[in-house]
């Protein structure tokens, strides 16, 4: 049975989440990231401020030189991460091959899915259809018989659109020809230069290739891969083994910042986030990590295990504060950032019958777990740590680091 892939790709995900949750800023250029008037960047942003000429990683400056009646507002990934379980429970609807790529996209493997579903191209319509209905959100799809054709449907369905690959080779040939080198996986910058140095622009122009010619060109490996792909051939299957490698927060600092409590009290509150996502996740974690950028960018990065697997925010904190007590502030801080990994199910230590201190994580476990609930039900800033400071400190940037595929 030849296979059936979707990808399945949120237009603007943090931005159209915002624009659900206030009316007032549908049809507006919404501006995801740091504010206007501080360093750091757009995390992503509305597409009518894409006409504008913005885009994620844009420094909020630049966004706001081009686009100055965007409206800037700060990542709140508790409301983003909601709405994306709530779409990835649409796609277990229709089948339990599911690849995660982002918090925003996914493969799905709907192949055997057809006899009760129908076709790529009206389960695409469904699924579409639910996050709609139930999320308020718009999706684009792609559908094709491989997933680096079904990546390249979405793109070309964007926004909010549904784009079904032929299944004919010469169809898919054609399809692909029209493209640039640089669609290809695996064609970064350098890769990009070689091959438009050597005269390949577009695909087609590697598809009529001498294989030799490219092989001395690029090395074999890199060579076939690339044959296959402009070929329209991708054997790589679905993988459900998805498993987080890191999660973390990052705040970038108006102005280089030479106090060492106000570094503090950021700091805090970033370990309090990536606590609240790690329990959203249901994961315990093994290692945590501090990242320190100073004002000459030099950036140092510090990570030390915790004792056992957790997951509240008085370990997170803890980490936190011993990590950067550890380090001198050599030149005022740019950049400070928190982050665990070494993700696990659960706790896997030897329990001692003398040990409180197993007792005692729970008892901080369950506390975290209610104001998580309670900040699910009265919104994310209703409750918080009390700074020690009497003003409230800025809200952090919403760096989520995610792996690579």
């Amino acid at each position: 049975m030849r296979r059936c892939i979707l990808h399945v790709d949120m237009d603007a995900f943090f931005a159209a989440v915002e624009q659900r949750d206030h009316p007032e800023w549908r049809g507006q250029p919404v501006i995801v990231g740091a504010p206007p008037d501080q360093r750091g960047v757009v995390s992503t942003c509305s597409y009518e401020a894409r006409a504008f000429g913005v885009h994620s990683a844009m420094p909020s400056r630049e966004a706001y030189r081009r686009c100055p009646q965007g409206i800037f507002v700060p990542p709140d990934m508790a409301r983003y991460d909601a709405a994306s379980r709530r779409v990835f429970s649409i796609f277990e609807r229709f089948s339990p091959l599911i690849e995660p790529v982002s918090i925003d996209e996914a493969f799905i493997d709907v192949t055997g899915a057809r006899t009760l579903f129908g076709e790529g191209m009206a389960i695409a319509q469904q699924i579409r259809a639910a996050i709609r209905a139930e999320v308020r959100l718009t999706a684009s799809v792609g559908v094709a018989h491989n997933k680096f054709l079904a990546k390249l449907a979405s793109e070309k369905a964007k926004p909010d659109g549904l784009f079904v690959v032929p299944e004919e080779r010469e169809s898919v040939v054609r399809f692909l020809g029209a493209l640039k080198v640089g669609a290809l996986w695996g064609v970064g910058k350098v890769t990009g230069e070689a091959l438009e140095r050597a005269g390949f622009r577009t695909v087609a122009d590697l598809q009529a290739a001498d294989p030799a010619y490219l092989t001395r060109l690029l090395g074999e490996s890199l060579a076939a891969h690339l044959l296959a792909l402009a070929s329209g051939e991708d054997a790589r299957e679905v993988e459900t083994a998805f498993e987080e490698k890191s999660l973390s927060r990052e705040y970038t600092f108006p102005e280089d910042c030479r106090d060492r409590e106000t570094v503090r009290e950021i700091l805090k509150e970033l370990a309090d986030e990536v606590g609240q996502r790690v329990r959203a996740h249901c994961r315990y974690a093994t290692v945590g990590r501090l990242k320190l950028r100073w004002s000459d960018f030099r950036t140092i990065t510090r990570q030390a295990p915790f004792e056992t697997a957790v997951c509240d925010d008085f370990s997170f904190r803890a980490m936190a504060m011993a990590l950067f007590d550890a380090e001198r502030l050599i030149q005022p801080v740019r950049l400070i950032g928190f982050g665990v990994s070494g993700f696990s199910d659960g706790r896997s230590e030897q329990l001692s019958l003398f040990d409180d201190a197993p007792e005692a994580r729970e008892k901080r476990e369950r506390l975290c777990r209610a104001v998580d609930a309670l900040r699910e039900k009265l919104g994310d800033k209703a409750l918080g740590r009390c700074p020690r400071r009497a003003e409230r400190l800025p809200p952090p940037d919403g760096n989520v680091h995610r792996p690579t595929r």
